[in-house]
Parts: structure tokens; C-alpha cells; sequence
């Protein structure tokens, strides 16, 4: 037996280890089988290339628990190593066997699929454990296999041992304060987020199973069942953005997606699968689940692995904002396992690599939009906020965006920004050229303004997302000669200003004798009341809505810079139509009370209208109603 010192800097390596080098202790799990899968890979590596000659057999990898002992063993059947590779792999905490091995082998092998996480990685392992050991027989011939023990501090011990079988096991001496890893439902649950992916079969634990027992028979003469131990593999070896595109069917993608996300009952609408090498390693499928209006949809669901490792469930900055509302897996060697956020944000692969999925997702909708549009308008509704957030967060996006993005009118017709602009342009443009989009927040509340537009000859389109009001000021800004007004922002005579006005049968005395009579039946810090020369079939009083102030406080209420507008209480119009006979009535009425009692019931059948009259008014609005009509 020989002891030695592990070849460190400081002798306080071993806390700094435990406290900063994970900001999650549970990681050690992943470090430890992704060694020995790596120790697996290199194996079938050099058999590949003729460099072992023995039977590489059975390669899962093991994670034993024994409570009793308190520990937790990783064992897998790979590269093996010697008390020779051991002093050099595992006590030089500085050097990386992995990285020799590339070297070595740099023409013969994918590199990146070989990098493996000697070092630091294995150490870890002492976040968890009090003692660790490390047994392990070289796939060499005529090794002799070496038994590594330590406890924690920069002492080890060295001795041959015997062992069955090529291949390494780490075995941790569970410490009293995590003995959390040793519940099996802990073990199965971080092997299933760290390594469900892994191409390595990883066993834990068995299950039963029932088969039929051919050698006996029951009274009826058919085969008896008997109870039987089968290995419980745990990961997927060949996930499905392994494999190729070609030989891969819709039901492929569908039954991975209920692997990914169990619980999540709605299949996805499509998909793009990604497999770039060139100027980067990325593969991954990306999925377009059903988001409908939920802007708040959760962004932790696209996963994020390096060479089949699970990374993290939080891809910010490897994925552009707007894509987090997709679901999937993005597999990369050029992201490193662990990594900081201000490192994802200032890597520059990590920057090509967002912009390049960009334009994957943009391209896929193009090409799903051209070939089959009808199916692409059936799926509108539920991409539509997507579509819209990318276009706003990202030029390029929104360049080619310009192409698929379709805009829905009140009667559920589709179209493109372009289509759109030819088929308004005759109608909608004003006496200064430029052309108006009418639109409605809200189909149910806003009808009678809808078919007053309708009337007009006039086309409204709708936009009733919490989205909608940025995407709207983004589209004023892109395209050309254009204004959005909601159709309950003005008068209908004044929402597209033409030259042919109304003129009002009123003079500016009698609107002057009538303002104080409306006045008094509203509340003036809510209302103002403005005098417009309508048509007679429209209503007699109506309710509008400033466009500018109304789009700066919906904006608002969905935080940032437009706070302030959000905050601010709910101003009105009060339109009188001069044109109307009941207004020259209420104008001619000499009863103050009767008068008073009319112009209240014009104001609150136009504050009915937008939904604006609740409780008490309500109540009261209907008993006068009901006396007005006896």
C-alpha cells in the first residue's frame, strides 16, 4: 500500500470544493455518472478502433444505495483504470485524463464527444461524502485492480485489491449532513433530471415483472406466471434529436413530447428539429405547444444539455427571449456543463448559436405557411402571441416575420400584412394619405362601434392580447404612412377624417346652454364632454376613449417604462351627437327635472354600452327605465 498527497495548491481545496464549486450540492450525481459514461464511451472507442481486444459485454452503469452502509456507489464497466492512472487522473486534481485521451486520439475521434470530466468533476463528490473510494480494474491486459481511499482532506491512501470485473467503482461514505442521498426516491428522481438522456443505459434499483413459466401449467393447462427481478433502466439512451430527421415519423415527435412534459395533455402543433455542425455542434428539437393569450406561459420548459448531459432547465441566453414560450431540448458540446449566466451572455458561440435558432423557427414557419395555409391559419390563434412577441424583441425575426404574420378581422378572415394593407387601402385612407387600421379590443363590448364602422363600409381587425397594444405601436413603427385606432377611440365620422364633414344642428350658443344640463348628469372627473356634428341614425350621446391615452395605460399595466400610464385612472368622452332629435329635445324641454331625467338616461345608455355602468347607477338606470316606458 502507498500513501501520498493529492497534488493541490492548498490544502484547503476540499471546503472551497464544497461550498462554491456547485451552487447545488445534488450536482455531484451528474458529475459522477457522466464520468463513468465517459469511461464507457472511451472504451467502445478504442474496441471500435482495434485497440482493446477483449468483449466489451454489458456496459450499464450501476447506481447502488445501501443504507445500512451508508453509501452510494457508481459503477460502470468502462476504461478501468491503475494505481498509475489513479495518481495521475484523480490526485493531480489539475490535469484531465479526458483531454489527453482526445489528443491522443484527435484524428480518430469526435473530440467534443469525448471531452469528459476528469478533475474537478470527481471531486464533487466529496460535497456529499465524508470518505471516498475508489476501486477500479484497467481494461488493460494484466492489470492489477487499485483500491483509492479519502477522507476528505489532501491525504489518500493507494493499495491492490481484487475485483471481478474491467471497469471502476466510486463508492461515497454517505456524511451526516446529506443524508438525503440516501433516499431511493431522491437517487431516482436526480438520475431521472440529470441522466435521463444519457447514451449509456443507467440501472438503479430493479423492478418486478410477471412472465409465463413454460414449464408449469395451472389446472386449465395454460402457463403459470411467476414473479421475476428485471434491471430498472432509467434514462433513454437514443433520445429522439439523436437520430436522424428521415427516419424519424409525426408520432415519433409526439410520443417524445409526452416524454418530456408527462403531465401536459395537449400535443404540440408542430415542430423543427435541429441539427447544425457547422460553425457549431447544436442539435435539439424545439416544439410549438398551444399558448393561446397566456403571455405568463412558464419559460423553464426548454431543456438544455451538453453531449446528452442535463444542463439546465433555464436556457436564458442560449435561447432568445421570445423562444422560451417553445418547449423541446437544445443539445450543445460548445456550452459547458456549468456556467454562469454573464458567461452565456458575453460567449460568443452562445450568440451564434441564439441567432441561428432564430432563424430555424422563423424559416420553419415560412415554410409551414406557404406549404399548407389553411392548417397554418387553424393554428394562428394559438402562435399568434409567439409570432408577435418575437417580432417585437427581435428585428431579424420580425423581418421575416412580415411574410406569415396575419392579421384577423371581426369576421374571422386571415391576412397578411400586405394583403391587408390592398384590401383597406381604398376605403380607410384619410384626406392626409394616410391609411387607418381600425381595430377592436374586444368584439362582445365594443359591437355597437364595430357595426357602426361596418356601416361605413369600414373593415376593423382584432387585437385582444395583453401583447397587443406594444405589437401595434411596433407595427406603426415599421410600416409606412400608417395609424391603429381602436373603433371606440372617436366618432365614427372622425376616426378616418375625410373631407366631407356633417354639419351640426346646432349653433355654438345652443352647445354652450346644453354642455352644464350633460354635465350635470356625469361625473366631470371621469368625462368630458365633447359636441360632434354625427349622423342622425347614430346615437345620441356615446362613449370614446382618447387612443393615445388609452394604448399608454393598457401598456402600463403590463409594467416596465409605461408604468406611470398604468397607474393613472380611466378618462372618457362624452360624445354628443348635435344631429340627434332627442338632443334638440333635451335642449327644448322646459321641465328641469324632466329634462335632467332624459339626459341622464342618453349618458347611461351610452355608459351601458361600454360596460361602464355597475351597482347602484345600474340599478337606478333601470328603474327609470321602467318609468320612462309607463
Amino acid at each position: 500500500m502507498q500513501t501520498g498527497k493529492i497534488n493541490v495548491q492548498t490544502e484547503n481545496i476540499f471546503p472551497i470544493i464544497k461550498k462554491f464549486l456547485y451552487s447545488d450540492h445534488e450536482i455531484f450525481l451528474r458529475e459522477l455518472v457522466s464520468n463513468a459514461v465517459d469511461a464507457t464511451k472511451k472504451l467502445k472507442a478504442l474496441s471500435s478502433m482495434g485497440e482493446f481486444k477483449g468483449e466489451v459485454g454489458d456496459t450499464k452503469i450501476e447506481v447502488i444505495l445501501d443504507k445500512k452502509k451508508k453509501t452510494l456507489t457508481i459503477r460502470d464497466r468502462g476504461i478501468g483504470m491503475t494505481g498509475d492512472d489513479i495518481v495521475k487522473y484523480i490526485t493531480q486534481i489539475a490535469f484531465s485524463g479526458a483531454e489527453e485521451f482526445v489528443n491522443k486520439y484527435k484524428d480518430k475521434l469526435d473530440a467534443n464527444a469525448m471531452i469528459g470530466h476528469f478533475g474537478l468533476g470527481f471531486y464533487s463528490a466529496f460535497m456529499v461524502a465524508k470518505e471516498v473510494e475508489i476501486i477500479s480494474l484497467s481494461h488493460k491486459e494484466g492489470s492489477v485492480a487499485a483500491r483509492w481511499i479519502c477522507d476528505g482532506s489532501p491525504e489518500y491512501k493507494l493499495e491492490d485489491t481484487k475485483k471481478d470485473f474491467r471497469g471502476t467503482d466510486i463508492i461515497l461514505h454517505i456524511a451526516d449532513d446529506s443524508t438525503e442521498f440516501l433516499e431511493d426516491a431522491r437517487i431516482d428522481t436526480l438520475l431521472k433530471k440529470y441522466c435521463k438522456f444519457l447514451p449509456v443505459e443507467i440501472k438503479f434499483g430493479t423492478k418486478k415483472d410477471w412472465v409465463k413459466d413454460g414449464d408449469k401449467k395451472d389446472k386449465d393447462g395454460k402457463d403459470v406466471e411467476k414473479e421475476i427481478e428485471v434491471d430498472n433502466i432509467i434514462n433513454n439512451p437514443s433520445p429522439l434529436w439523436t437520430r436522424k430527421p428521415a427516419d424519424l415519423k409525426d408520432e415519433d415527435y409526439k410520443a417524445f413530447y409526452r416524454e418530456l412534459y408527462p403531465m401536459n395533455f395537449d400535443e404540440p402543433l408542430f415542430w423543427i428539429h435541429l441539427n447544425v455542425d457547422y460553425p457549431f455542434n447544436l442539435t435539439g428539437v424545439l416544439y410549438f405547444p398551444k399558448l393561446k393569450n397566456n403571455f405568463e406561459a412558464p419559460k423553464d420548459k426548454i431543456q438544455l444539455y451538453s453531449n446528452q448531459v442535463f444542463v439546465t432547465d433555464n436556457a436564458e441566453h442560449v435561447v432568445p427571449d421570445f423562444l422560451m414560450l417553445l418547449r423541446g431540448v437544445i443539445d450543445s458540446p460548445d456550452i459547458p456543463l456549468n456556467v454562469s449566466r454573464s458567461y452565456l451572455q458575453a460567449d460568443g458561440n452562445v450568440k451564434k448559436i441564439s441567432a441561428h435558432i432564430t432563424k430555424k423557427v422563423a424559416d420553419k414557419l415560412e415554410d409551414l405557411f406557404k406549404k399548407d395555409r389553411p392548417d397554418f391559419e387553424s393554428k394562428w390563434n394559438d402562435i399568434k402571441i409567439f409570432v408577435e412577441y418575437g417580432m417585437l424583441s427581435d428585428d431579424k425575426f420580425n423581418e421575416k416575420a412580415q411574410k406569415f404574420a396575419l392579421l384577423t378581422n371581426t369576421e374571422g378572415a386571415k391576412f397578411t400584412l400586405e394583403e391587408y394593407e390592398n384590401r383597406i387601402r381604398p376605403s380607410q385612407t384619410d384626406k392626409d394619405k394616410k391609411l387607418v387600421y381600425l381595430y377592436t379590443s374586444n368584439v362582445t363590448e365594443q359591437h355597437s362601434y364595430i357595426q357602426a364602422a361596418k356601416d361605413r363600409g369600414y373593415d376593423v381587425i382584432v387585437f385582444d392580447t395583453p401583447l397587443d397594444p406594444h405589437f401595434i405601436g411596433k407595427l406603426e413603427s415599421t410600416l409606412k404612412e400608417v395609424a391603429f385606432v381602436r373603433v371606440d377611440a372617436d366618432t365614427v365620422e372622425k376616426l378616418i377624417k375625410k373631407d366631407d364633414g356633417q354639419v351640426s344642428k346646432l349653433s355654438e350658443e345652443q352647445k354652450k346652454e346644453l354642455q352644464p344640463i350633460v354635465e350635470e348628469v356625469i361625473s366631470k372627473e371621469k368625462f368630458t364632454v365633447i359636441f360632434e356634428s354625427l349622423s342622425e341614425k347614430d346615437a345620441p350621446m356615446m362613449i370614446t376613449r382618447p387612443e393615445f391615452m388609452r394604448r399608454m395605460k393598457d401598456m402600463g399595466s403590463m409594467g416596465g417604462g409605461m408604468s406611470f400610464y398604468g397607474e393613472m385612472p380611466d378618462m372618457y368622452n362624452l360624445v354628443v351627437n348635435t344631429n340627434h332629435p332627442l338632443i334638440g329635445k333635451i335642449l327644448a324641454e322646459t321641465n328641469a327635472d324632466k329634462r335632467k331625467a332624459i339626459s341622464k338616461q342618453a349618458a347611461d345608455l351610452a355608459m351601458l354600452s361600454q360596460g361602464l355602468l355597475k351597482g347602484e347607477e345600474l340599478t337606478k338606470f333601470i328603474k327609470r327605465s321602467v318609468e320612462l316606458i309607463d
